[in-house]
């Protein structure tokens, strides 16, 4: 793993392009700069996928199909490629990094999308490994802070509809890292089908709700809006759900104690 062929075909070349870009861009942003620096961009790119590839399968790259933590470690290279770029971008103003940048962002977010609806371990049944170093946390726990970076670096060199949207996905990715890592605290590595206990209901509860009050802590000292509408949101469902759902289903000794306090 990493240290293999794939450092000489395309880490090597990606090196050579960045500093290749680096003396053409002194003498100007031209054609023969931006060349370079898009296949600077390019091979760095490669680099990193194909070396997940690589690390996730075993050493076989032509493996068919894509799994939950391989598809999170692609989404977190395209999240953080295009802080990256964002950053490069906002210092050497270059179109290139411009469009590297959404592109990059493009195909995260697309990811995304697959890890919420075609790799989620609720759908799939797939094992998600350890306890709390384990897929989820590769494919929603990491693109989530990576979000977030992302967020903060866009705040005020991009649409605020685009920061909104990755305010926000940061947060939703967030939300549902905590709540698969609860399941599978109590389901073990699979987490597909199962009764709720009492318990596990008033877990998700505690910790949603503690989410909510760290958002509300974050959007204040960032000065972030999404950030405290969020907590809102997520505070109110908590709410909601502790009183329409977890006290109407409670159970043996939580009843007994909940009718022990009323009395």
């Amino acid at each position: 793993p990493i240290m293999n062929w794939l450092l000489w075909g395309y880490g090597v070349p990606a090196l050579s392009f960045w500093i290749a870009g680096h003396i053409l861009r002194k003498r100007g942003d031209d054609i023969s700069s931006r060349s370079v620096e898009s296949a600077a961009i390019s091979f760095t790119a490669l680099t990193a996928m194909l070396e997940i590839r690589h690390l996730m399968n075993d050493g076989d790259l032509y493996r068919q199909g894509i799994r939950l933590g391989e598809l999170g470690l692609q989404v977190s290279t395209g999240l953080a490629m295009a802080a990256g770029m964002e950053h490069v971008r906002a210092r050497v103003g270059s179109v290139v990094h411009d469009w590297a940048a959404r592109i990059f962002a493009a195909l995260a977010f697309a990811g995304i999308f697959g890890l919420l609806l075609h790799e989620n371990p609720m759908l799939t049944g797939a094992p998600v490994g350890g306890m709390f170093f384990n897929n989820i946390l590769l494919g929603y726990g990491v693109p989530a802070l990576l979000l977030g970076v992302l967020a903060r670096r866009i705040k005020n060199s991009r649409p605020n509809s685009y920061y909104a949207l990755t305010a926000v996905g940061s947060i939703l990715m967030m939300l549902v890292y905590l709540t698969l890592e609860v399941r599978t605290l109590f389901h073990g590595t699979i987490i597909r089908g199962g009764l709720v206990s009492d318990a596990e209901d008033y877990t998700y509860s505690a910790v949603w709700l503690g989410f909510g009050v760290l958002l509300l802590i974050a959007g204040v000292i960032l000065k972030s809006q999404p950030a405290r509408l969020a907590s809102a949101a997520v505070v109110t469902l908590t709410i909601a759900k502790v009183f329409l759902h977890d006290l109407a289903g409670l159970q043996g000794i939580y009843r007994r104690s909940e009718e022990h306090t009323s009395e």
